[in-house]
């Protein structure tokens, strides 16, 4: 089979490889549906594993089952995610099973940037969702990525008549939009430094979109009746977008740290401005299983517009033009792999 093999942002390559073989309780999925994220291309993360085969957000259909499989067969139309946690553990039980140190090494075999995967039985039992007839492979991709965006607004404890502010309006950005939107927030603002990204923001539901140069504070306090915003989801890890996104908090609000940073960064944080105003730093990882049926559900409903975010479909021989899209981060938003081409 066709595999896409990641050695740099600027170096993927078409290998072969021999299709996996399954064992007991496993499933062999025919991807039809493969999203580039942007940790894919999060050089400081994925450097160190290179070559690799990368994918995690996965659609297609069931090829063939393991021994003692019975919740699916040959046929079915399905989503899978890469991480499970094992539901018994500390962190598990304590609330955090995106923490657990199962869900941190389970993967698939090789990656979701090929034609076939091996599903292993953890992820089959834990992971994997029956698709409805009427959702395409291609919108099924998102679950994973719009799952992650349900923990995180669950984390920070969003809530109806918030006012939001979402900096950086790409992929994770948009999907944050329309979540907050969907579950009742009164104002939802949004920042980047494209032009093509701000107006993106707007069509998913910002209700106004400011310049990341801008004067991001002010400009929010005179859309939002003097007070700056609720909640504030940093979707974009470079300092400068970080200690912007500490500016913007209201007294009593929460910020919440989304995109991942290279490891070793630091980031000066105000403790006695924190403090007094009470304001509540937190973060998020991955998806649970709840999230992911909570991603499905809102995808069906048509409550998260992804397939309207698609900007590229591309066959996996151009993989390589995918990435540099993504890592370019412009004027693209999402690409999606179509391995059968």
């Amino acid at each position: 089979m066709r595999v896409a093999v990641y050695y740099n942002n600027r170096d993927v390559r078409i290998e072969e490889r021999p299709r996996p073989v399954i064992g007991p309780g496993e499933v062999l999925i025919r991807i039809e549906a493969s999203g580039i994220c942007g940790s894919d291309v999060f050089e400081a993360y994925r450097l160190p594993r290179a070559p690799s085969i990368l994918g995690h957000e996965i659609a297609g259909v069931v090829e063939e089952t393991g021994a003692g499989v019975t919740r699916f067969r040959a046929g079915d139309r399905v989503f899978a995610t890469h991480h499970v946690p094992c539901g018994d553990c500390h962190r598990c039980r304590s609330g955090h099973p995106s923490t657990c140190e199962t869900l941190r090494s389970t993967r698939f075999d090789p990656g979701g940037f090929a034609q076939y995967v091996r599903v292993p039985a953890l992820q089959v039992e834990r992971g994997m969702l029956a698709l409805p007839d009427d959702l395409s492979f291609e919108a099924a991709s998102f679950i994973e990525p719009l799952g992650c965006v349900v923990r995180g607004q669950r984390a920070a404890a969003f809530a109806p008549g918030q006012t939001v502010l979402v900096v950086g309006s790409g992929p994770s950005g948009l999907l944050h939009i329309q979540l907050a939107r969907a579950n009742g927030a009164a104002r939802v603002f949004a920042t980047d430094v494209h032009a093509s990204r701000l107006a993106a923001a707007r069509r998913f539901g910002a209700a106004a979109v400011f310049a990341a140069g801008d004067d991001v504070p002010a400009r929010i306090r005179a859309a939002n009746d003097g007070r700056l915003a609720d909640r504030v989801v940093a979707c974009a890890a470079a300092l400068s977008a970080l200690r912007q996104a500490l500016t913007c908090v209201e007294p009593g609000g929460t910020v919440l740290f989304f995109a991942p940073a290279d490891p070793g960064t630091e980031l000066p944080i105000p403790l006695f401005d924190l403090w007094r105003d009470e304001v509540t730093l937190t973060s998020s990882y991955a998806a649970s299983g709840e999230d992911l049926r909570t991603s499905l559900d809102l995808i069906r409903a048509g409550r998260a517009r992804v397939g309207e975010m698609i900007t590229h479909r591309l066959a996996l021989a151009d993989a390589a033009r995918g990435f540099a899209l993504t890592a370019a981060a412009a004027d693209s938003l999402k690409v999606i792999l179509l391995p059968q081409r």
